[in-house]
């Protein structure tokens, strides 16, 4: 029994009065999970399938945070937020090395695409080379529209911006929107633009954009998720126990069937990638 809720029976007061302190002290206690994570998973629709779930089995309420993959890395560093379900590996292991987070555990996976009016005035349609659509893209002058957030996706094109020593920014033809992914999707189609999207918020995007399918299918566009418990040694007032029963939950075979289960009109947008080690 806790000092507070000891102090709290020993007044004297009647029973309804210290029946009263006991839910108080319970509702204090129960809190929530806060999860930040990129909204790639929120505009997929994924998250409003896979936490209904996990909530009633946990009776966990959690509230979800849907912000680029590096802004979601942030929060946790700050112990703003308790768990994170983020895409951006190398700033995943960085933020491990740190000593940030624990328990990074591989959770899914789907891949990157590059999606633009169906018309595809720069020429790229089929492709499946990402570096030699890009160089086209650039020679062009098509209008193509970068996240700008630094989430997952935003690191991912300007990587292959470097790879091909190419300097977008600047340019007439590049815009950079500092917006998440359903967002860019929607101005890519009122421009119109070619950008980068994962293939899940494009499945949710689709009929309302009417964009097409440009360039697929290059390995170098895979695109892991993973969930990261919040170091609760570095933010010890976190919510660090409703986190690893997350944790455990979306790598369980019942989380793992729910997100391979997942599916918009009739397409599975994300594949379960947790192998117990």
């Amino acid at each position: 029994m806790s000092l507070r809720l000891a102090q709290c029976l020993r007044r004297p007061v009647r029973q309804l009065v210290a029946i009263a302190c006991l839910g108080l002290l319970s509702a204090a206690q129960a809190g929530e999970l806060k999860l930040a994570t990129t909204t790639s998973t929120e505009n997929s629709g994924l998250l409003k399938y896979l936490l209904p779930r996990f909530e009633k089995k946990a009776g966990v309420t959690v509230k979800v945070i849907a912000v680029g993959s590096g802004k979601a890395m942030k929060m946790g560093e700050m112990g703003d937020v308790d768990v994170l379900l983020v895409h951006a590996r190398k700033m995943e292991d960085a933020f491990i090395a740190a000593g940030y987070g624990v328990n990074r555990r591989d959770v899914m996976y789907n891949d990157f695409i590059v999606v633009g009016p169906a018309s595809d005035p720069a020429g790229v349609k089929g492709g499946k080379d990402v570096l030699a659509g890009f160089r086209k893209l650039a020679g062009s002058g098509s209008k193509f529209i970068s996240r700008g957030d630094n989430s997952g996706t935003d690191v991912m094109e300007k990587d292959y911006w470097k790879q091909l020593g190419i300097e977008p920014k600047g340019q007439p033809w590049y815009i950079n929107a500092g917006l998440g992914m359903g967002e860019v999707l929607t101005m890519a189609a009122q421009m119109p633009a070619y950008t980068l999207s994962d293939r899940a918020t494009y499945g949710a995007y689709r009929a309302k954009t009417g964009l097409a399918i440009a360039i697929e299918g290059d390995p170098k566009m895979f695109n892991p998720y993973g969930i990261i418990a919040v170091n609760p040694a570095k933010h010890p007032g976190i919510n660090h126990a409703d986190a690893m029963k997350l944790v455990e939950w979306i790598t369980s075979k019942e989380g793992q069937d729910a997100i391979g289960g997942y599916k918009v009109e009739g397409e599975q947008l994300f594949f379960p990638d947790y192998k117990a080690k």
